[in-house]
C-alpha cells in the first residue's frame, strides 16, 4: 500500500464532499488520533514526573554510572 496514494485518495474524497457531519467526524477522529500521551496519565503519574523535573532542575540528580555500579555490586556475590 502506497501511503501517499492513500493520503491523495483521500484528500480528493474530503475535498468533493459537502456532507458536513463527515467533516466534522473525521476532523474530530484524527484530533483524537493526536492525542497528547500526558492526558491519559493520572494525577498522581503528573505529579510525580513534575516532581523529577524539578529535582533535576535543582540539580538533584544521580548519574547512571553511580546507580549502575551501586547496583551491579549488590548482585554480585
Amino acid at each position: 500500500m502506497d501511503i501517499q496514494l492513500e493520503k491523495l485518495e483521500l484528500i480528493k474524497i474530503i475535498a468533493e464532499t459537502e456532507d458536513v457531519s463527515l467533516i466534522k467526524s473525521l476532523k474530530k477522529l484524527l484530533k483524537k488520533e493526536k492525542k497528547d500521551w500526558w492526558e491519559d496519565l493520572s494525577d498522581e503519574q503528573k505529579a510525580d514526573i513534575e516532581e523529577g523535573i524539578a529535582d533535576a532542575d535543582a540539580g538533584r540528580v544521580v548519574s547512571y554510572e553511580s546507580v549502575m555500579s551501586k547496583y551491579k555490586y549488590a548482585t554480585k556475590g
